[in-house]
């Protein structure tokens, strides 16, 4: 199946970056809007304590099914957010290389942030996501 999302870029923008600076999805598209993936396994435990790039890889495993479940893919994402619970960038950056590396090719416009905090215990990675397809 051919993603319909089409992801923008411009030599007026940074090339620093590691993404799309926009994306957009045709009139008509299903938008699908995903809850946090969080690094818990499917008796909702969290996994790897204490490594922000295992429970990065366990957030887009999550990520990913739920995708699926809504008849989307990782190249249908129009927008993610990583948000890690730490103040320190290398945990940041730690988790982010996970998150990159598992969208391949589509280098979706996405936002990294170092939040206080997160919903469950000893949990320190969070992805977010938006897709869109064409049914």
């Amino acid at each position: 199946m051919t993603s319909a999302v089409q992801l923008i870029r411009t030599d007026r923008l940074s090339s620093v970056a590691e993404y799309a600076y926009a994306a957009t999805a045709p009139a008509g598209a299903r938008p699908v809007f995903l809850a946090g993936a969080c690094p818990l396994d499917e008796d909702g435990r969290t996994v790897a304590v204490g490594d922000p790039r295992g429970q990065a890889a366990q957030c887009m495993a999550n990520l990913e099914t739920a995708l699926v479940a809504a008849g989307a893919g990782l190249a249908d994402l129009l927008h993610t957010r990583v948000l890690v619970a730490s103040s320190d960038q290398a945990d940041l950056v730690a988790a982010w290389q996970v998150v990159r590396a598992a969208m391949g090719d589509h280098d979706v416009p996405s936002t990294l942030m170092g939040v206080t905090v997160l919903g469950y215990d000893d949990q320190l990675v969070e992805v977010e996501g938006v897709a869109a397809v064409v049914d």
